[in-house]
């Protein structure tokens, strides 16, 4: 545990060498899921992991802001108890726009940038993204395999299988193939820490920003993902970032496509 702006934050670190900063998406989830895909990039490498504000074992009481502002001066704040001048960062999810927030914040603080299924970096794109998961939600067959749960008696039966179960469900649309949500690791989400970071944000758009920026960059997404991938392909091409697109291949590379994200964010991040 860390002691960071009145806040306690969960770290956990992974391999050996250069640290590169693990930031896990939500908001308001943990850096748990990302494992054991992620740890995958820790050949060569120190991952740290840490588990943000309002999130996982690091919560905090309702009175405690947890707005984008503050993961951002947390991070930062981060990098100086690590004694960090510069920070190499891969981001996932809602961590990838964390990486963005903080580099267009803090432009010399960051030495590399790796972003996998980054979540949109403007407004409209992430309201796109809202439309078409609600739409998967809905999809005939998996609100059948819903109903079949329920009236299973699995709940009454063997409650751990069941909560198992209906969470593989509740990230069904963010797979390809449905089999594979069984690999993912379990999470939660606490609501009021996402409300209030996508409440904070506002009607944001990062792109003028990112076109300022100068930092070596990287951008893998899905081509079948939840998340557009044309939202993606913008950052990166805001970026001037190498851009990889996966297929078949939803949100989480790092269960659907193991060995390509593995090779290719570790080649990335192995050339600092």
């Amino acid at each position: 545990m860390r002691e960071v702006r009145g806040v306690s934050l969960f770290e956990r670190r992974v391999g050996s060498g250069p640290p590169v900063v693990m930031l896990h998406g939500g908001p308001g989830a943990s850096h748990d899921y990302l494992r054991p895909g992620f740890d995958r990039l820790a050949q060569g490498r120190e991952l740290v992991y840490y588990d943000q504000r309002g999130g996982g074992r690091s919560p905090v009481g309702r009175d405690v802001p947890v707005g984008w502002r503050e993961h951002v001066a947390d991070l930062d704040t981060l990098r100086e108890q690590w004694g960090l001048e510069r920070l190499t960062i891969c981001g996932y999810s809602w961590g990838g726009l964390l990486a963005m927030l903080y580099s267009v914040t803090h432009p010399t603080r960051v030495e590399r940038l790796a972003l996998v299924s980054p979540a949109p970096a403007w407004r409209e794109a992430r309201q796109e993204f809202e439309n078409t998961f609600a739409q998967r939600n809905l999809d005939p067959a998996l609100q059948a395999e819903r109903a079949r749960l329920r009236e299973s008696g699995l709940r009454e039966s063997d409650p751990e299988a069941y909560q198992r179960r209906l969470f593989e469900l509740s990230v069904v649309p963010y797979f390809v193939d449905p089999a594979k949500v069984r690999e993912l690791t379990t999470f939660r989400i606490v609501g009021r820490t996402q409300q209030e970071v996508w409440s904070s944000l506002g009607n944001y758009d990062l792109r003028p920003d990112l076109a300022r920026l100068d930092v070596p960059a990287l951008v893998l997404h899905g081509r079948e993902d939840v998340i557009p991938y044309g939202a993606a392909e913008t950052v990166a091409g805001l970026l001037e970032a190498e851009w990889h697109l996966l297929s078949p291949c939803g949100h989480c590379p790092h269960v659907e496509q193991p060995e390509a994200f593995a090779r290719t964010v570790g080649g990335f991040l192995y050339l600092a």
